[in-house]
């Protein structure tokens, strides 16, 4: 069978075994699931010993488990960039939910981005169980003080984008997620199961919709060139840095947090996405891209850095307006969660009173 014959199936990501397997490891070092406030207290050079001899036997970490505080800093920071991703990113595909062509497609559009907000709601609660509150993350985040992806600050320009981001985009999220469900913390590989299986519907559907606008008319086609071209750079840039730039890779990896390396991920996506295109019939914007018989990979050209820091740090062509956006509709709903707070406290009142 050729590469291109591998990979034919509507971008099949997913391995649906990686997700099987990945509920399957060993059981809690902890026991029963207690909250983040109640794990025991450290006791000097034992406890940090005990902690690494489970991570080293591929045991999960559940909230109640003594951590090292920069195990749990790290997984507060990664935990929470990945649930501002998750809601920051239903912006650009939302923007076409009015317009989208047809009322199966916007059908479809809806499943998807009301799917993101469940995944950002899993994220924020599983950043809850280490003892730190929604509300705190959701100010950082609009505050600037805490990052999500930096995909989210491109543009959706046409309805082709939508998509190359469910391809692109959510392809390259799969393949930095599907590790994530053995990560060593417990509550976020079990998040990440369920994701992942919801995300491989998003680069399926991503995928169909490119093949059925291919086959279409010489506008759509080159719409849908167009959007590849724009996308392709910043979905690689998704990875992160490369592994000699990158400051927090090694010790995610000792404690289990991470499985693969930024480099590794992402030379495991563009292989699996060359054939893709190949099926897709677009051309991706690279003229280094070729197959490296000796490695056994795709050889690809360099990222533009440059760019990839600019828009992290805060001056992408989306980054204001996505954070607006995002301020303006928490400022909308307070008056909800003032409604709900109220409703709670009315409801738990004893119940003797209330009767009286």
């Amino acid at each position: 069978m050729t590469r291109v014959e591998a990979s034919t199936s509507a971008g099949s990501v997913v391995d649906e075994t990686q997700l099987q397997g990945a509920g399957e490891r060993s059981e809690p070092a902890g026991g029963d699931q207690q909250g983040a406030g109640e794990r025991s207290e450290p006791a000097g050079g034992d406890q940090q010993d005990r902690f690494q001899q489970l991570i080293d036997r591929d045991r999960r970490i559940e909230p109640r488990d003594w951590m090292p505080d920069g195990y749990r800093r790290t997984l507060v920071r990664q935990i929470a960039q990945h649930a501002h991703s998750e809601i920051i990113g239903m912006q650009p595909e939302g923007n076409w939910l009015t317009r989208a062509p047809s009322l199966r497609r916007k059908a479809i559009l809806l499943a998807k981005v009301q799917d993101e907000a469940g995944h950002g709601m899993y994220l924020y609660s599983a950043a809850e169980t280490l003892g730190v509150d929604r509300g705190t993350l959701t100010q950082k985040l609009i505050d600037a003080a805490q990052k999500y992806s930096s995909i989210f600050n491109y543009p959706a320009l046409t309805f082709a984008d939508v998509g190359t981001i469910g391809w692109l985009v959510d392809g390259a999220a799969i393949c930095n997620q599907v590790p994530l469900c053995r990560c060593s913390f417990g509550p976020y590989a079990r998040a990440m199961i369920r994701i992942c299986k919801e995300e491989s519907f998003h680069q399926r559907q991503g995928y169909e919709l490119l093949l059925t606008m291919m086959a279409g008319t010489d506008a759509q086609r080159a719409m849908v060139q167009e959007s590849v071209d724009r996308f392709w750079w910043p979905s690689l840039m998704m990875f992160g840095p490369p592994d000699d730039k990158s400051p927090n890779t090694a010790q995610s990896l000792a404690w289990g947090i991470k499985r693969d390396t930024n480099d590794e991920v992402r030379q495991k996506f563009v292989d699996m996405t060359v054939p893709q295109a190949e099926v897709l019939g677009v051309t991706l914007p690279d003229s280094e891209l070729r197959w490296n018989e000796a490695r056994g990979h795709y050889d690809f050209g360099e990222i533009d850095w440059h760019e990839f820091t600019r828009v992290v740090g805060g001056d992408g062509p989306c980054n204001a307006q996505r954070l607006a956006t995002r301020r303006r509709a928490h400022e909308d709903g307070e008056w909800v969660r003032e409604a709900a707070i109220a409703w709670a406290a009315k409801h738990t009142e004893d119940p003797v009173e209330a009767v009286a």
